[in-house]
């Protein structure tokens, strides 16, 4: 999706750092248990200051919550799944 439109990407996953090999994507970790990365995510929105700008992908209704409270456009999982699956098309 990055490379097909220019797009910024930052994915943020629970756990321990390491090697995801995706140049195109920024890829971190979230230390912490559970719910780190939604804790980093609604960080890195309200941080932001234009939230607009910003899309959160995610079926977590908490976290949806959270960052539509701080601007962000929010899409679910299965709405981003098909647009990536009509960019690969």
């Amino acid at each position: 999706m990055a490379a097909a439109t220019g797009d910024e990407v930052a994915v943020v996953f629970d756990g321990h750092p390491h090697e995801c090999g995706i140049s195109s994507v920024d890829v971190s970790f979230a230390a912490g248990g559970r719910n780190a990365a939604d804790d980093e995510i609604a960080r890195r929105v309200e941080a932001d200051g234009a939230g607009q700008a910003l899309r959160v992908v995610t079926s977590d209704v908490e976290l949806a919550s959270r960052a539509h409270a701080a601007g962000a456009e929010v899409e679910g999982s299965g709405t981003f799944r098909r647009r990536l699956d009509e960019v690969a098309s």
